[in-house]
């Protein structure tokens, strides 16, 4: 859908994996714009690719608002670092960044592309962005397509001064939706080992959660990242619903930076 909507405004999107579990999509501009104008026209996408597929995708900032595949516009930001294509990632199988065609992207699997496997890939079919400065595009239909849309900016991330043209930054889990915080750990597994014990105590509501509902954040502390689990009971009947419950885990160690 990503690639539909960039054809249909002629612009040329090169796929690639994050190495990690998302996507990256490259376009080459021409030298014609600023940051501003770069932020808003990605918004201006990701909102078009929800309109398009509603059920798949969401540009929704807040993660206690989404569903399916987040698109995600303030990829664009002026200290956002950038995984280059080819860069080798911090897993422990070493993956790769690793560029696409357009016919890999539907099956393609981020577990295939490591530090291993990558030399014998690009002997065989060579650099596949290697024709993107061929294709800088002009960044004056997705400012349209913004104007058109007309909803204005959106949030940007908290570390950014307020922006004139923002809404307000009003958390979702502080508007009242029904938040459950669940444990916080050291380590992702051990707060996901958490979650499944919340889960054994409570099935019924655990049956009616959905996929979107189980909140995995990874939070900045002072030298480290730490995991916090959440779920969201909008899907829960409300007699069903459980009360807070003391954190499992509860790893007292974090403190922001």
């Amino acid at each position: 859908m990503t690639r539909a909507v960039l054809e249909d405004l002629h612009l040329v999107g090169w796929p690639k994996t994050s190495g990690s579990r998302g996507m990256h999509v490259y376009v080459r501009l021409e030298r014609r714009w600023g940051f501003d104008d770069v932020r808003r026209s990605a918004l201006a996408l990701a909102r078009e690719v929800e309109r398009r597929a509603p059920k798949l995708a969401t540009s929704k900032w807040w993660k206690e608002e989404r569903h399916g595949v987040f698109v995600d516009y303030n990829q664009n930001a002026k200290d956002r670092t950038v995984a280059s294509a080819y860069s080798v990632r911090p897993t422990p199988d070493a993956r790769v960044s690793a560029p696409l065609g357009w016919g890999e992207v539907a099956d393609c699997n981020p577990a295939d592309f490591t530090l291993s496997s990558m030399p014998a890939r690009f002997a065989k079919l060579g650099d596949l962005h290697a024709a993107i400065d061929e294709h800088a595009g002009s960044l004056a239909g997705l400012l349209e397509l913004f104007e058109r849309q007309g909803l204005g900016d959106a949030p940007w991330p908290p570390h950014y001064r307020r922006q004139a043209s923002e809404p307000p930054r009003v958390q979702p889990s502080r508007r009242r939706l029904p938040l459950l915080e669940i444990g916080r750990a050291r380590r992702k597994e051990v707060a996901l080992a958490g979650l499944e014990r919340w889960k054994a105590r409570h099935p019924q509501a655990a049956t009616h959660l959905e996929p979107a509902d189980v909140l995995v954040d990874a939070m900045r502390g002072r030298y480290s990242t730490w995991t916090r689990i959440r779920v969201n009971l909008q899907h829960v009947p409300e007699e069903l619903r459980p009360a807070q419950e003391a954190l499992d885990p509860d790893e007292k160690i974090f403190s922001s930076s």
